[in-house]
């Protein structure tokens, strides 16, 4: 269980960072919370595979496209994130 969460951790990272690298801008958000935008972007990655693929592998939770998807997901959140956390700046 615990080996679980530091994984969600390391990944939520990773695909988190990647996903602020590839979004062009300055996202003021904090490493905990690219932390959650990456764990975020995994279960949305993942529903998305699942959607396209019908298909649930129980191969492992480490897969090249496990990982692929979590931040193909991480970059739709923050874009997603992005566009609406802009909106709410401007009207104030």
């Amino acid at each position: 269980m615990l080996g679980l969460i530091i994984s969600l951790i390391i990944i939520g990272l990773i695909a988190g960072a990647l996903a602020r690298l590839i979004i062009p801008g300055k996202q003021h958000i904090s490493i905990p919370m690219t932390i959650l935008l990456g764990i975020i972007g995994s279960f949305v990655g993942g529903f998305l595979g699942f959607l396209i693929f019908q298909h649930d592998p129980m191969d492992g939770f480490f897969q090249p496209a496990g990982i692929i998807g979590s931040i193909i997901g991480a970059v739709i959140v923050l874009f997603i994130y992005t566009r609406f956390a802009g909106r709410s700046a401007r009207t104030r």
